[in-house]
């Protein structure tokens, strides 16, 4: 039986996150990976403790998170975008389960979204398959 894994997406931009997820269902079939939730949560700060929960279940096998951090007037969105992906980074260390990253930014542009989206989410349920697979 393949491995399973829980998917945590961000409502901002949700019209082109939900690409990105109904494009991860796909993929996951594909990669012989089981979905076993896709927990909407509202932004980028959300993610590590979502992901930590999903986690403690034993049949959680991995994740992949998928969000857009955009470039702002203020350095703030950079500054989530480092904070989130260290916390990521760290459940992953601690807990022994990857993570495939399908967040956008940060730092990016409006006009740079959409044509990243397919191929965030696939790179993120590569990424997540190969290192549960190795």
């Amino acid at each position: 039986m393949g491995k399973t894994i829980a998917i945590v997406a961000g409502q901002f931009h949700k019209d082109q996150t939900e690409k990105m997820v109904a494009e991860a269902l796909v993929l996951a079939s594909q990669e012989g990976l089981q979905v076993a939730e896709v927990v909407w949560v509202p932004g980028a700060f959300e993610y590590p403790l979502t992901v930590k929960r999903l986690f403690q279940k034993k049949e959680i096998d991995g994740a992949v998170v998928f969000g857009i951090i955009e470039r702002g007037e203020t350095k703030n969105g950079l500054a989530m975008g480092q904070a989130v992906f260290s916390s990521l980074l760290q459940i992953q260390l601690e807990t022994m389960k990857p993570i495939g990253m399908g967040i956008i930014g940060p730092e990016v542009l409006p006009d740079q979204i959409s044509s990243r989206t397919l191929s965030f989410a696939h790179k993120a349920i590569h990424a997540v398959s190969h290192m549960l697979n190795s």
